[in-house]
């Protein structure tokens, strides 16, 4: 937009290319609800308040707008689609913005990945801004795809839609001064730089938080949150699929703190993109729980454009991009038109220029990333005492516990027990067709038989499997191996339900509701096998993630995440 001109439309010499009357705008700067007019010439706001002639006028029958919505943090593998058809479930529930870290696809193949991320993201009818991945991988206890060192995330400064660096999930490097991470945040130097410290208090925060690490999402407790805050950290407040955080930490948000906090989704499956919503949820949510509507949109909009220095969104006033969300009810606030740029792309819940067809994305260069040999799965565990670790899941959340169980043993092995809700887990590598695997229990998916199995395992992404009996682990591993990589339901040697995964073996090429109808089955499936968790394959999916406690598994066997080493399987006689 030329300069002369927004500021002709903006003092009223000249027409807006639209204008919206009878609005109610909800000013996030002001902290005010009131009625006015909104000129919009070209991509921006020029102008607030009646007597503006447009081109077009939109009367908007006093209903209320606010700015689009801007999600802080969102991993948009975990939609299972890409960049652009991750638009198609976001955009009708207000979200013009995202900040994305493709550390997930960057662990299967590295920089070609997080390209195709970027240069996808340009079809989306969406703001996409990428900070480059800093844990790939995310710790040396486990096998990736790829590797990113200092000079690889340099390679992407210049990108267009690059902020800064992502989440640094590998928090204990930071606070010991390991070099090669500390290379990484020199690079970033002067730009936003994201974090990931979970349960991280005392002196060990102060030295993360002085290695110019400015925000955090994995708070648990309030008391965690309060000191992260007074470490300087501005907090992401989450509520993903698989890590429900919002309820216990709004009582966080005062009136003197709430500019540092913002609202992220993380990771979120399609059927809670495309039925509960994204970060307008999350609004609602907090509005329901007593947080001022105001405030609450301001969470989810200005909050993290200040964050992250875009001082061009957030906010409805002159001279800031016309992104923009209509609805009625400032107490339940849900789109009913959303702007972006000053052009409407959304209409009660659907895009308006939606996708023509089917057709498969463009993958670029990387093909099947599924490569281990059906014939050297092996998941027997010989028995080497009668008691052993085990992970215990929390519900809803990303942690989990570290339990020490008898063990179940027929012929000399270590078997899974679905009486007593003990599985068995194994993580294959399947990047190198090396076959390492290592192998575990776990208690609280609750399957009573069969097995679940993905590709999706972060942050590495090796196969995981969890089943009652290793014939239906087999089955399903090999499921995938077949199916270039996905997600999958088995009994016995009959697979129950998969859901293809081409993309890396994190994503589809199909339209959002086909993964949605797929996820469903699945979810069926698991459930006909006695799952009892929301999302047994979301919650899976971490039990790999060697950052997050206090107990995992990788390719490399059981982590003891405290100590960040590998542990036995078997406690007798430690």
């Amino acid at each position: 937009m030329d300069l002369s001109r927004l500021l002709s439309i903006a003092r009223g010499a000249e027409p807006a290319d639209l204008v919206l009357q009878n609005v109610r705008l909800v000013n996030v700067l002001s902290g005010e609800v009131y009625p006015t007019a909104i000129a919009i010439a070209g991509e921006r706001v020029a102008g607030l308040g009646d007597g503006y002639a447009g081109k077009r006028t939109i009367d908007l029958e006093g209903r209320y707008v606010g700015p689009g919505l801007i999600d802080a943090h969102v991993h948009i593998e975990s939609s299972l689609v890409p960049p652009a058809e991750f638009a198609r479930a976001v955009v009708p529930h207000g979200v013009t913005t995202v900040v994305t870290d493709p550390h997930e696809i960057g662990n299967v193949v590295g920089l070609a990945g997080i390209r195709f991320m970027l240069e996808d993201a340009r079809r989306a009818p969406l703001s996409v801004y990428v900070n480059a991945p800093s844990c790939v991988p995310a710790t040396d206890l486990e096998t990736s795809g790829a590797r990113l060192d200092a000079a690889d995330l340099a390679s992407l400064l210049g990108e267009p839609g690059l902020l800064g660096l992502a989440e640094v999930m590998s928090f204990p490097a930071v606070v010991a001064g390991d070099e090669a991470v500390l290379a990484k945040l020199r690079v970033f130097r002067g730009a936003v730089i994201d974090g990931h410290c979970p349960g991280l208090t005392g002196p060990a925060l102060q030295a993360y938080a002085a290695a110019g690490i400015s925000s955090d999402h994995e708070c648990m407790t309030p008391e965690e949150a309060r000191e992260k805050l007074r470490a300087g950290l501005t907090l992401f407040l989450r509520e993903a699929t698989n890590a429900r955080n919002l309820a216990a930490l709004l009582p966080v948000v005062t009136p003197a703190n709430e500019s540092h906090i913002c609202f992220c989704t993380d990771d979120r499956q399609p059927d809670d993109l495309l039925g509960e919503g994204s970060i307008d949820h999350m609004i609602r949510l907090a509005i329901a729980r007593g947080v001022d509507p105001v405030t609450a949109i301001r969470l989810g909009s200005l909050n993290a454009a200040r964050h992250y220095r875009l001082d061009d969104r957030g906010a409805v006033v002159p001279g800031r991009r016309a992104d923009l969300m209509v609805f009625s009810d400032l107490s339940s606030p849900r789109a009913e038109r959303v702007f972006r740029g000053g052009v409407e792309v959304a209409r009660d819940g659907r895009m308006l220029a939606d996708r023509e067809d089917a057709a498969p994305v463009p993958f670029g260069g990387f093909g099947n990333t599924v490569h281990l040999d059906p014939a050297r799965l092996d998941f027997a565990i010989p028995a080497r005492g009668r008691k052993l670790r085990a992970i215990g899941i929390v519900p809803d959340q990303l942690l989990t516990e570290r339990l020490v169980v008898e063990a179940k043993i027929e012929d000399g092995r270590a078997v899974a027990d679905p009486r007593r809700d003990l599985l068995k887990i194994a993580v294959v590598e399947r990047h190198r067709t090396s076959g390492k695997t290592g192998l575990g229990f776990v208690r609280g998916v609750g399957l009573s038989h069969g097995a679940i199995a993905g590709t999706v395992a972060h942050d590495h992404h090796n196969l995981v499997v969890v089943g009652a009996d290793d014939r239906s682990m087999r089955t399903a591993a090999t499921a995938l191996a077949e199916a270039g990589g996905g997600l999958v339901a088995a009994e016995g040697e009959r697979v129950l339900a998969l859901l293809p995964l081409p993309i890396a073996g994190l994503m589809s090429d199909r339209p959002i509701e086909e993964v949605q109808g797929g996820m469903r089955d699945l979810l069926a499936a698991a459930r006909r096998l006695g799952a009892r968790l929301r999302d047994p394959f979301m919650a899976m999916s971490f039990l790999g993630l060697e950052v997050i406690p206090a107990l995992k598994i990788t390719d490399f066997g059981l982590i003891d995440v405290a100590k960040m080493e590998v542990v036995p399987l078997f406690v007798d006689g430690e």
